[in-house]
């Protein structure tokens, strides 16, 4: 047995917690930190969050990680956030504003092909992607193709409803709110044995790092931008150069 588990990466037994295929980024949370093959979020991997609802605490979540990750020089790509960045509440959990890029795209099409196009540039520290549309099992999969040659973590949060689906993600997780400000996180897939209790997390204090979209005022077509630079679908051609010379201004969040 010990020769098969040699034979690939991928093999593990199924009573123990299966070997990391890629480097891993601790997630702060040492409980949570126990159950991933790794010790942390796999990079070159895809992590699934599902939700409910936003602002069950999913950015607090990955604050530690991404904190790690900004500290470092490495740019966070927002792709279609369901609303703006703020920057205050982004500085009270450590993160610098000007480390993020948003990306937005309105259309479901636009998302998708934006997101590959992303996966495939590979110049991001983290991705952190919105997918709030039913989004097909050959999608993923071809996701999970493109993100084997990232470096960083990519998270998408896509509806806790698609949790029976088929999913390519080797890490998928449901997120649960509970006390206030507490988390339940139940491990859904993963390579290793099922894990029937949720992990019941203490998050940050509370901070609304997003601000609604519909807050942002609008400005004449001729008007520089106040807001986040953000790409539009045509704008994201060639973005392997454009991640690294568009940063989001402080203020702009």
């Amino acid at each position: 047995m010990e020769d098969l588990l040699g034979l690939h990466p991928q093999l593990w037994r199924a009573s123990g917690l299966g070997s990391a295929t890629s480097a891993s980024i601790p997630t702060g949370h040492a409980n949570l930190d126990a159950q991933l093959p790794g010790g942390g979020w796999p990079t070159g991997n895809l992590t699934e969050l599902l939700v409910r609802a936003l602002g069950v605490g999913e950015l607090r979540l990955l604050a530690p990680a991404l904190r790690r990750l900004a500290q470092s020089g490495k740019q966070i790509l927002l792709l279609a956030p369901p609303q703006l960045p703020y920057g205050p509440a982004l500085a009270s959990l450590g993160l610098a504003p000007e480390s993020f890029l948003v990306v937005r795209a309105r259309q479901a099409a636009d998302r998708l092909w934006a997101l590959e196009q992303s996966l495939k540039s590979n110049r991001f520290g983290a991705l952190l992607a919105w997918l709030d549309e039913p989004t097909r099992a050959e999608h993923i999969r071809r996701f999970q193709l493109a993100a084997r040659q990232a470096q960083g973590p990519i998270f998408l949060f896509r509806p806790l409803a698609v949790q029976t689906q088929p999913s390519a993600a080797p890490l998928r997780l449901a997120l649960l709110p509970r006390r206030y400000p507490g988390l339940a996180v139940q491990l859904l897939k993963r390579r290793g044995p099922v894990q029937a209790e949720p992990i019941l997390l203490n998050l940050p204090l509370p901070h609304r790092a997003l601000r609604p979209l519909q807050e942002a005022p609008t400005e004449p077509a001729h008007s520089p931008s106040r807001h986040s630079p953000s790409l539009s679908t045509a704008q994201i051609q060639g973005l392997g150069h454009a991640l690294d010379r568009l940063p989001v201004s402080p203020r702009s969040l």
